[in-house]
């Protein structure tokens, strides 16, 4: 399946949002537009189905109601995500629709608490497997603390939305991270690999598997990272996992190197091409630029495009970015990128193909970066240089 559709209410920076979404989408807007923030709705639902998640715990981890509530609300109290699944981008209907509403409650000790206001699952043929509403008599204050989603006994006729939020995968790799072995030891419980749950991730994979990854990682290493070789996955003494390579000098058989010594860029292509052989489900990935080489960076477009289309399926990639080698790539099309516009009322959201200036660019064979990057672009930018200094 793949997030056909995303509507938002008061979500952080966005006061409003209802956006298509096809199998491959860009997320572009300037510094502080809300790149994460979107990627983070995903993530929060992600949050509520994971092991040892829930509502509650998704609402803390973001700093309570009052955190995740956009400025621009005003008098409306609530926060709703409404998500539409559908088997892929061709597909006449979804799937299923579900759909969150939640307020802030409680005070004191529970003021990061939330409180449903409605929620609602929606099958294929439009009939309500789910729908409750706050006030319903069956309800009551502490029912609305758990949505149906997170409770196996609740969520059996529409089990399939719990896994597909389950599988869905996060990836923003962190270097330092990485390198920390110590940090490893507190992974376990965090899903969210900004770096220690890579090699986590690597550890739980089977052998078999993993060693076919590894040796996939190994064939784009030698090109992008040519005197990196024969990168392999051991465990030292503690039992905890390490990357190693042997990395070519003037000595005739090199030096084994693990992943401490690995540079940033080498870390982030790493875990990037992990990420896309790994699992089915949509990914999230952000901003993949980082570190690396302006010549491999124009290659993430249509390498994406090559490894989502494996084993009989497509799988969704959803891609933050304001990488001017990366959207410059003309095989991006207009409903792939998702263009972030903030204004006083919070940040609007469109795709290329809705805009009609950028349309128009488009259509004369502009790429996406010609035709967004001076959008989104600060207005008084060039005024820094303007800019005065004591001496």
């Amino acid at each position: 399946m793949i997030i056909s559709r995303i509507k938002l209410t008061n979500w952080k920076n966005f006061q409003e949002v209802d956006v298509d979404l096809v199998s491959r989408v860009f997320v572009v807007g300037a510094n502080a537009s809300g790149k994460s923030n979107f990627l983070d709705v995903i993530r929060f639902m992600r949050d509520i189905v994971k092991q040892a998640g829930g509502l509650q715990y998704a609402v803390e981890q973001r700093g309570g109601v009052s955190k995740i509530r956009c400025l621009s609300a005003r008098q409306k109290p609530g926060v709703t995500i409404e998500l539409y699944l559908s088997d892929n981008e061709n597909s006449p209907k979804p799937t299923w629709r579900y759909l969150l509403s939640f307020k802030h409650s409680g005070g004191g000790i529970f003021e990061k608490q939330a409180t449903i206001i409605e929620e609602q699952v929606v099958d294929i043929n439009g009939n309500y497997v789910a729908n409750r509403k706050e006030g319903d008599k069956n309800e009551d204050s502490e029912t609305l603390k758990f949505t149906l989603l997170e409770q196996p006994n609740s969520n059996q006729q529409f089990r399939d939305i719990y896994h597909f939020l389950q599988e869905t995968q996060y990836l923003h790799i962190v270097p330092q991270l990485v390198r920390d072995s110590e940090s490893y030891i507190f992974a376990a419980n965090k899903e969210d690999y900004y770096g220690r749950n890579l090699l986590e991730r690597m550890n739980r994979t089977n052998k078999k598997t993993r060693d076919s990854y590894l040796r996939r990682i190994n064939e784009v290493l030698q090109l992008a990272v040519p005197q990196l070789k024969n990168i392999d996955f051991i465990k030292d003494d503690k039992g905890i996992p390490h990357l190693e390579a042997i990395y070519e000098h003037w000595r005739a058989k090199g030096a084994k190197q693990q992943e401490t010594q690995f540079s940033d860029g080498t870390l982030r292509l790493i875990g990037f091409i992990w990420a896309l052989l790994d699992g089915q489900e949509t990914i999230l990935l952000e901003e993949p630029e980082l570190y690396l080489h302006t010549a491999i960076v124009t290659q993430i477009p249509e390498f994406i495009f090559k490894l989502q289309r494996r084993k009989g399926r497509i799988r969704q990639v959803i891609i933050s970015t304001h990488s001017y080698d990366i959207l410059n790539n003309k095989g991006i099309g207009g409903k792939e990128a998702l263009i972030l516009i903030p204004s006083r009322e919070g940040t609007n959201i469109k795709t290329a193909m809705d805009l009609s200036d950028v349309k128009n660019y488009l259509n004369k064979g502009f790429s996406i970066a010609e035709a967004v990057i001076p959008k989104i672009a600060p207005e008084n930018i060039q005024q820094m240089l303007e800019l005065k200094y004591p001496e």
